[in-house]
């Protein structure tokens, strides 16, 4: 072999070393033809920039904006997101026979069907094709495959391998003849953000969020003043009045109700509530929820100014009476039996609020309670804040549903303002005139103790002495007990 030949070799796989390298960079992705990185990528990258100026400058809930932001940012950025998920192989084989016919990465299988897994997922869940093949439930990677298939079977490159889905029945209703398809999942190359985001998929994060919530949390305004439970109520309004216009602009039943949890203004809920019903509107409603707590000041202080007059917000209150221990220990224990009798599937949230609560006010186990309090709940923040906002792909959030949504959470979250500060009026008219701050109707939604300050804040504008803090605590964690009701009431209707 010429010396010659031998050089020729060399250079030729260096050449191969050096275009894997390139094609391996996210600055390839942007011009790679394929569509692999766009300009939603780029669009939400800018997005999240927004974001972290409004966590770091603004302050405006740094402890939740902050990682939602970078989450946005970092799956964003061109190339990275395959890294961080992470590829997913699979093998398609003839149902009939049970023989291979395909096996590929993820990646491959989307050149094959021209469309990203994610794309094809949302693709899947958010049209009519349930009811248009009849197909009960979406949850397998087999069922977005076959049903894509059945619905582009003109255009796919592979309609030679079949057209139809592994449901007999289903192949007869619709008359279609070939062979069935089943795909088996095999072991892939996963990312780390892949297995963080089990917290978020197998629903384990927002229990434990309650867990620690409850054990920060001081239900001694509510005891002191059970009146501030309607107040909650009231506003939870904005939750069934979002559900009915969601299903006015076309989202199905399930896609309402999770949709309408936004007005619960909690975030842990509304993920809850959206993996049960509606995963596919995950990244959405999860970043329009969290957002809209972070912008409570902006979207709350407006509203709250319009619904009362200067003479009402100077309204001072009277010191709440001093609730003893047995009440503080009954309550949690109580509330949770009453809820669980009437309605069970508010009990992974609400049971875990009041567990969290009923450690703190025990008295026994403090360190639990700080465990629960600081160290489980700044990991699991940490963690869900940044699995959030990794689920904000350009190609996937930027849609006219997702401008929907965002819209219809807006709505949702002012009008539990708007129902907050209507029964606190209602209240102090009842009571007199001047006994009952309406500003304090405000802190009926879910944020705590966020919107419990918003209403302090607005109370001091009007008079430097008026002290609402603890009157508005009553109807905040009302409200946290309202939104996981308000979950439960949804469950049970729409699943």
């Amino acid at each position: 072999m010429s010396l010659y030949s031998l050089g020729a070799g060399f250079w030729e796989e260096v050449s191969v070393a050096l275009t894997n390298l390139w094609q391996s960079t996210g600055i390839y992705t942007l011009f790679d033809g394929q569509g692999t990185a766009t300009w939603q990528n780029i669009v939400m990258v800018l997005i999240s920039f927004v974001l972290v100026y409004l966590a770091v400058v603004k302050k405006f809930e740094p402890l939740l904006l902050l990682p939602i932001a970078f989450g946005m940012f970092i799956v964003n950025v061109p190339g990275a997101y395959r890294i961080l998920f992470g590829d997913k192989g699979y093998i398609i084989t003839d149902a009939l026979t049970k023989q291979e016919i395909f096996r590929g990465s993820d990646k491959e299988i989307e050149q094959i069907l021209g469309i990203t897994l994610d794309e094809l997922k949302v693709l899947a869940t958010s049209g009519n094709w349930k009811e248009l093949y009849n197909i009960s439930s979406l949850e397998t990677f087999s069922d977005y495959v076959n049903a894509y298939l059945f619905h582009h079977a003109d255009s796919v490159s592979i309609r030679e391998i079949a057209y139809s889905i592994s449901d007999t029945a289903v192949i007869e209703q619709i008359g279609k003849t070939g062979l069935a398809i089943s795909t088996e999942q095999v072991i892939g190359n996963y990312g780390l953000f892949y297995y963080i985001y089990k917290g978020v998929d197998w629903v384990i994060f927002p229990p434990i969020i309650f867990l620690g919530i409850g054990a920060m949390t001081d239900f001694g305004p509510l005891i002191a003043n059970p009146k501030s439970m309607l107040i909650g109520a009231a506003a939870q309004l904005g939750i069934f009045i979002t559900y009915l216009g969601a299903s006015l602009l076309g989202f199905t039943s399930l896609e309402a109700g999770a949709i309408a949890i936004i007005g619960g203004a909690d975030g842990p809920t509304a993920i809850y509530v959206t993996k049960k019903l509606a995963d596919h509107l995950l990244p959405a409603i999860a970043i329009a929820a969290y957002s809209y707590m972070a912008l409570i000041p902006m979207i709350q202080k407006p509203i709250m100014r319009l619904f009362t007059t200067e003479k009402e917000r100077k309204i001072k209150m009277k010191q709440l009476r001093r609730v003893s221990k047995v009440e503080k220990v009954i309550f949690p224990i109580l509330v949770t039996l009453v809820v669980g009798l009437i309605l069970p599937d508010a009990i992974p949230l609400l049971g875990m609020l009041m567990f969290g609560n009923l450690m703190k006010e025990s008295g026994v186990t403090e360190r639990l309670v700080n465990t629960a309090s600081n160290g489980l709940m700044n990991t699991v923040t940490i963690f869900l804040g940044l699995m959030v906002g990794s689920k904000a792909v350009g190609s996937i959030f930027l849609s006219l549903d997702t401008i929907k949504i965002i819209a219809l959470g807006l709505a949702a979250f002012c009008m539990g303002t708007i129902g907050g500060l209507l029964v606190a009026k209602l209240m102090n008219k009842l009571s007199g005139g001047n006994t009952i701050n309406p500003l304090i109707g405000s802190a009926g939604v879910s944020a705590v103790p966020m919107a419990a300050r918003i209403s302090q804040d607005v109370g001091r504008e009007a008079d430097p002495n008026n002290h609402l803090l603890m009157h508005a605590m009553g109807p905040n964690v009302a409200g946290v007990i309202g939104s996981a009701i308000a979950a439960g009431v949804l469950l049970a209707m729409c699943g």
